[in-house]
């Protein structure tokens, strides 16, 4: 069971409702609250967010634009990249922020969910890193690579991998590649762990490829202590406010969306992650 980082009784009102869920036995989407766009405009909007840079991002919403915009915001901070979804799915949350659209097209198709993306945030750039090695050259046969074991971060890692020259992978394979579709490991090998996790794994690896909201929360800087990095420019991989389907029309989302999505919070981005480890990506998703 994965963790999840909350307080008091919604902790274990929620861990009683979303653990089922979280083990395959998701609820009806019919029975579950909300879906209608309508809800009580006075009542709180509650995000479940990644508590780095999600989290961090909403609290400067909540502190500096919500108040003077009339929006009530609650933040509720989860550690995994499951119950989120199930939460906002269940009615438990309003809506989250956490993701990006690869990951939540494979999610509601494996999970029958309805979650859709409202606006687009920020992107995180993916990276290589290492605590033995000082760059790529020196990542050598026989030397194992971590990377995470969901489906499109770990197509995502593979491809970064390849596009720097470190695998290859067989042609036609794009970002959703799997390791049993590397054509030439180069002698590496590979160990699969939760996204979460894998900074942790570190000292017991060779090298990983961690998240960008992971590294920070790790202490490592993209820029910076990266071997490798994603390219932020034409990246599909934006982090977006999301959904139940048929709540985007819910005035507190839509208030939510604009103040995301102004030059106040693109400012906090770029004060913030001066290193570019975090870029405003502001627009809606196609």
């Amino acid at each position: 069971m994965r963790n999840i980082k909350l307080t008091g009784a919604f902790a274990t009102i929620t861990a009683l409702a979303l653990g089922l869920t979280a083990c395959g036995t998701a609820s009806d989407p019919s029975s579950s609250k909300g879906g209608s766009g309508k809800a009580d405009a006075s009542a709180p909007l509650v995000v479940a967010a990644s508590p780095t840079p999600h989290a961090d991002i909403l609290t400067f919403v909540k502190d500096n634009l919500a108040e003077k915009a009339g929006l009530k915001l609650e933040v509720k901070e989860f550690t995994d990249y499951v119950l989120p979804n199930t939460a906002t799915q269940s009615g438990q949350v309003d809506a989250n922020y956490f993701q990006h659209k690869p990951y939540l097209d494979d999610f509601n198709k494996k999970n029958k969910t309805t979650i859709v993306p409202v606006v687009n945030v920020h992107l995180e750039p993916l990276g290589l890193y290492s605590k033995k090695l000082k760059s790529l050259k020196d990542l050598k046969a026989g030397q194992t690579v971590a990377v995470p074991n969901d489906t499109t971060n770990g197509g995502r890692a593979l491809k970064l991998l390849a596009d720097t020259g470190v695998i290859t992978l067989k042609d036609g394979v794009g970002a959703n590649g799997k390791l049993s579709d590397i054509k030439d490991k180069k002698g590496l090998e590979f160990k699969e762990l939760e996204a979460a996790t894998v900074p942790r794994a570190l000292n017991d690896v060779d090298a990983a490829v961690i998240n960008g909201n992971y590294a920070i929360e790790a202490k490592l800087s993209p820029a910076k202590d990266a071997l490798a990095l994603e390219k932020a420019e034409g990246n599909p991989y934006a982090n977006f406010l999301a959904v139940r389907k048929g709540d985007e029309k819910d005035a507190r989302v839509q208030k939510l969306a604009e103040l995301l999505n102004s030059p106040e919070v693109k400012k906090y981005i770029e004060d913030t992650y001066k290193d570019g480890s975090i870029v405003s990506a502001f627009g809606a998703v196609k």
